[in-house]
Formats: structure tokens, C-alpha cells, sequence
């Protein structure tokens, strides 16, 4: 079963919310730190983008919001990334 943290009150349209994926986590989970950092860890690899559409589907399910409005715009190929919600 996924661990998912609840985001909804983040869900503001043109927001910017970056995160730390760990790829090959071992489970899909997503939590929210003490300091506020959002942590993703998926069981995608970081192959052909896999793990990236893994963290932005977690991101989305916390957001109560279609995948289709998550935008990656930044570190598409580093653990620190950047999503925009349209």
C-alpha cells in the first residue's frame, strides 16, 4: 500500500512545490519533513523518465488534482525537482 501525505491545502493553481525523489525506494511514498521538505520515494527507476511520471502521479494523488496539471519544470534528471501546478 502507498504511503501518501495529504497536500490538498497546497493545491493553488500556478503553485511551485519542489521535492526530493528517491528513485528505487523500495516502496511509492510520499512525506513532508519537519522543515516542510516533500520527499518522494518511488520504485521506478530514473530510466526513460519513469521514475519522474511515478513522482509526479504520487505528487498529484496528494494534491487532489489530475497528474495532467503537475508540470516538471526543473531537474528532470537530478533527485531535487521542481513542479508547477496549472
Amino acid at each position: 500500500m502507498d504511503r501518501i501525505a495529504d497536500l490538498r491545502a497546497q493545491a493553488q493553481p500556478g503553485a511551485r512545490l519542489a521535492v526530493r525523489v528517491t528513485p528505487r525506494g523500495g516502496r511509492d511514498e510520499l512525506t513532508v519533513g519537519p522543515d516542510g521538505t516533500i520527499r518522494i520515494r518511488v520504485t521506478a527507476a530514473p530510466e526513460d523518465g519513469r521514475a519522474n511520471e511515478a513522482a509526479r502521479k504520487l505528487l498529484a494523488r496528494a494534491l487532489g488534482v489530475a497528474k495532467s496539471r503537475l508540470t516538471l519544470v526543473g531537474g528532470a534528471t537530478a533527485r531535487d525537482k521542481l513542479f508547477r501546478l496549472d
